[in-house]
Parts: structure tokens; C-alpha cells; sequence
């Protein structure tokens, strides 16, 4: 055996032991699939979600914070108005603004809030101005909203520790959904509470006396009409005897989630469990600003939308407070899921679950019996026509495909790729990309033995030639499946990746393989006239 087959042996043999560790250790087994390539969830079962996400929320929220910043900057210019409310998702109304100041209202508006339309309405209020946002910004606002949740989901998820999840877009441009799935999960309950609580912590100023028992009493110390600035909100949970409390707070919080900095699981004063929370450098000057002006008020800690606890302000605070859980405690389990979806962020608006699907263990294991027992009868067969058709260098084909696939659960396992049915369908396909390779190989050596060259001149003249068509249709099908993968539903993913690796290992075993064989066979047999072919 000369050198250059002696190395070419060596690397050979370096690339199959690698790859059987990598994918199963010695020896190879389907235990070793499962421990070190990861199994997708039409494998090993678990929750599929479509979440639809209430984008118009996020437009509403939007044009309060609007509202809010709007107030303020009249304030600072000042500007006198008198209300400014929210009449629509993407629509305010500015009333009665003082008519010497009208020029600059209006400069303001262009000048600050490019992205809303203003027009000047007629009602019963003089100097009245509608502000509309345009179409253009608010379609923006509801793919920010989808982008928004997609990411703060992730960040849940990956806080829970789901191994391999699918997060990503789902539908077409008006339908903002996100596809979740969870392989392996066992508690679906806890995974959609958590994923689909908005976690939206508001600090809002109590008004009036504090706690009322009914909603009709907390409206009663208003005269019956609320004002359009303050709104009605009940308690998170009851009392002993079952009943809830109810709070007049101001609508616009003075400070919320999005200005929270971090959040962990702490202890109250009577040693249950809590959550503290740190505030960021604008959240703690809102905060001290808002506490020190209201000095033995109550401050409402609200979590999407109902009050948690109402403290009294004592002193200043800066940037640093505490949510209990009231008179029945948080345990420790609910403090933990608040802290992780706290930390999390908050999501931008409420979602829906549009679509839910359970996939069970005993179908991932039908599945993956399923798609065994096609990829053993693929190789099988080939490997018998390829034995009778090619005769003994059949043997060789053979070979070749059997270390393609060791290569090519190798890699999966090396990247970490998932494996899913349409990834099975992807292994199988290989196997034929694999055989279609040594058929062009293995009738190009055919023709050059019929034109009257030896064995040695045949294998070398065929697999130079061969090359560049090989070359060709790998890169060519390389390129599609790399559009597959970029663009395609998860499904299509998993074949795509598995496709790839494939075709990459075919063209190691196919060429490089597949003729150091012959030149061992060759070169030990001395024989240069001809070979079983």
C-alpha cells in the first residue's frame, strides 16, 4: 500500500470513529440517538400552541402612553389644555387648548409626534383637536407588538429550561401569530400560565379612602360618574369570608414594569414569600418623585390589572420596592413564576390561544419505529440491487453509504441538531442522493473499461470527470435546501438541516471514500486489467 492511500486510509478511518463517538459511543445504539441527537416533538411528543397576539391592546397602549407623555410635555411648555383622552385604539382628543398658544400646540404635534395626524374637530368644547396615528405607524406598532412577544417568550421559555423549543411567526401579514412548541413537556398547564401571562406591573395612586367592598360603593364617593381620568380596579385575591376589595386609582401608572431593572423571591415582614424588584435610573426618579409628593397615601402595586397590595407611602422610595401577596401570601412556587415572568418583561398585549395540540409519547415512539423501519428497508433494498447490478464492487457502494449516514448522525450530533420526522424523510433521501452518486461513478468506470482502458486508468478518468457533475448537482440541491431551511415551518427545517449535512458527508463518502476503496482493492490485488463491476 503506498503513502497516498495510507493517509487517505487514515483519514477515513479518523472521520468514522469520530462520528460513532460523537453519535453513539462505542457501540453505536438507538440509545445513543437519544442522548446525544435531540428529538424533535412529532418524536418525542410534548404541546404545540398558536398563540394570536391582541395587537390592537398594543395600539391602545401606545396611545395611552401618548396620552401621558403629551400631558407632559404641555405641562413643561406650558401650554394650557383642558383633557386629553384616549378615543380609540390610535386615536386622542385634545379639548379646549388655549387659543393664544394654538400655533405652537400644533408645532409641537408635527414636531414630536410625527407619526399621528392632527385635525382640527368641532364639539362642544372650542380649540378641539383629534389626533389620529397614521396607518403606516400603526401597522408597525402591531408587528413591534408580535415582535415584542415572540422575544419575551423566548425569554421565558429559556428561563424555564425547555429543551429545544420552537418559537417563531406564524400566519400571513394580518393574523400575528407565533407557533410555540415544547418537546417533552410535561406540565402544559404551567407552560401556557406562563407564557401567556402578561406580567404587566403598574404603580398607581390610590384616590379616596382606600378599599371599597363592592364597585357600586367605590363609585359612590364620585357621585356615580367616575372620572375620565381614574378607573376601578379589584383586588388579586379574597378575603377569608371569600369577598374581594375593590380601588379607585389613577388610570395612567406612575411608574411600570417596563421601568423594572431585575426581580428575585424575597420575605416579607412575616417571612412568606415575596418578590422585590429593582427599578432602572428613570424608574427610580419617577418613583422617588411620586412617593415623596405623596407622603401617607396608598400606592396600588398592580399586576395585570388587579391590585396585588396597596401599602401606605411612608417615606420617600427610590428604586427599590416589594409585592406581597396579601392576606393569603404568594407560595413559593407563585413568587418564583412572577419573578420569572417579571424578569422576562412584559408582554406588549394579551394573546389568544388560536390553536392547541398535544402530540403523546406513544405517537413520537410509533413515529420513530415508523421511520426506522422505512430507512432500514431503504437501505436494504439498495444495498441488494447495488450487491447484484455492481456485483463486488457493489461492496463498495455499500460501504460508502453506510459511513454516509455514520457521518451524517454524527454532525446532527456535534451541532445539536433536532431530529424530526421530516428529518427521517431527509435521512432516507440521502441514502438515494448517496446511490445516485456511485451509479454515475460506477457506469462512467462501465464505459471506460468497454473503450479497452485497465481498471487503474478507468477509476482514476471516472472520478476526475465525475467530479465537477457531482459538484454540480450537490450545490445545486445545497442551495435549495439552504432556501428550505431559511424560509420553511419547522418541519421543513428539520428535513432542510438534515438534508444539508447529507449532502455535504455524500460528497466525502461518495468521491473520497469511494475511490481510496478501489485503490486499496487495486493496489493490493496488483490487477490493472480489469475489476468486478
Amino acid at each position: 500500500m503506498n503513502k497516498r492511500i495510507r493517509t487517505r486510509s487514515i483519514v477515513i478511518l479518523a472521520i468514522t470513529v469520530l462520528s460513532i463517538v460523537l453519535f453513539a459511543g462505542l457501540p453505536p445504539s438507538l440509545a445513543g440517538l437519544k442522548k446525544n441527537i435531540r428529538l424533535g416533538l412529532d418524536l418525542k411528543g410534548g404541546i404545540q400552541l398558536v398563540l394570536q397576539v391582541r395587537v390592537e391592546e398594543a395600539l391602545r397602549t401606545t396611545t395611552d402612553q401618548t396620552v401621558q407623555a403629551l400631558q407632559a410635555q404641555l405641562q413643561k411648555d406650558n401650554i394650557s389644555v383642558r383633557q386629553i383622552t384616549r378615543t380609540g385604539n390610535d386615536k386622542l382628543e385634545a379639548r379646549g387648548v388655549d387659543p393664544t398658544r394654538d400655533a405652537d400646540f400644533r408645532n409641537l404635534i408635527s414636531g414630536t409626534y410625527p407619526e399621528w395626524d392632527i385635525t382640527s374637530s368641532q364639539g362642544e368644547v372650542p380649540n378641539t383637536y383629534t389626533l389620529q396615528m397614521k396607518n403606516k405607524a400603526a401597522a408597525e406598532y402591531r408587528v413591534a407588538a408580535v415582535d415584542q412577544a415572540l422575544r419575551t417568550i423566548e425569554n421565558r421559555i429559556n428561563s424555564m429550561g425547555v429543551t429545544e423549543p420552537v418559537i417563531q411567526k406564524r400566519g400571513g401579514a394580518n393574523e400575528y401569530e407565533i407557533l410555540v412548541q415544547f418537546p417533552g413537556i410535561d406540565d402544559p398547564e404551567k407552560v401556557k400560565g406562563i407564557i401567556g401571562k402578561p406580567a404587566l406591573l403598574e404603580l398607581k395612586l390610590v384616590q379616596g379612602t382606600g378599599s371599597f367592598p363592592t364597585r357600586e360603593a367605590a363609585l359612590q364617593q364620585f357621585g356615580g360618574v367616575l372620572p375620565s381620568n381614574l378607573e376601578i380596579l379589584e383586588s388579586s385575591k379574597a378575603d377569608s369570608s371569600g369577598a374581594k376589595s375593590y380601588y379607585v386609582v389613577n388610570k395612567v401608572a406612575g411608574v411600570s414594569g417596563r421601568d423594572l431593572k431585575t426581580a428575585g423571591v424575597s420575605r416579607d415582614e412575616n417571612g412568606r414569600p415575596a418578590v422585590s424588584f429593582d427599578l432602572n435610573a428613570a424608574g427610580a426618579e419617577k418613583f422617588g418623585r411620586l412617593t415623596e409628593e405623596n407622603i401617607h397615601k396608598l400606592l396600588a402595586i398592580v399586576l395585570d390589572g388587579q391590585v396585588v397590595s396597596a401599602p401606605s407611602i411612608n417615606s420617600r422610595i427610590s428604586d427599590r420596592g416589594q409585592i406581597t401577596g396579601g392576606g393569603a401570601g404568594f407560595s413559593q412556587d407563585e413568587a418564583h413564576d412572577l419573578v420569572l415572568v417579571l424578569k422576562s418583561g412584559a408582554l406588549p398585549a394579551g394573546m389568544d390561544y388560536a390553536e392547541e395540540s398535544v402530540v403523546g409519547a406513544s405517537l413520537g415512539a410509533d413515529s420513530i419505529r415508523h421511520g426506522i423501519l422505512a430507512a432500514v428497508i431503504a437501505l436494504t433494498s439498495v444495498i441488494v440491487f447495488v450487491l447484484i447490478y455492481y456485483r463486488a464492487s457493489g461492496i463498495n457502494a455499500t460501504v460508502a453509504m453506510i459511513l454516509n449516514l455514520v457521518v451524517l448522525f454524527g454532525a446532527m450530533a456535534y451541532f445539536g441538531s433536532t431530529l424530526t420526522l421530516p428529518g427521517i424523510a431527509g435521512v432516507i433521501l440521502t441514502i438515494g442522493v448517496g446511490i445516485d452518486s456511485n451509479v454515475l461513478i460506477f457506469e462512467r468506470i462501465r464505459e471506460e473499461l468497454r473503450a479497452g482502458k485497465t481498471a487503474v486508468s478507468s477509476v482514476a478518468t471516472s472520478f476526475s470527470r465525475v467530479f465537477v457533475t457531482l459538484v454540480d448537482t450537490h450545490l445545486a440541491a445545497l442551495i435549495s435546501a439552504t432556501f428550505l431551511f431559511l424560509f420553511g415551518t419547522s418541519a421543513i427545517k428539520g428535513f432542510a438541516v438534515t438534508l444539508v449535512i447529507g449532502l455535504v458527508s455524500n460528497m466525502f463518502t461518495a468521491v473520497f471514500v469511494s475511490r481510496t476503496l478501489f485503490e486499496m482493492v487495486l493496489a493490493r490485488k496488483g490487477r490493472t486489467d480489469t475489476i468486478s463491476i
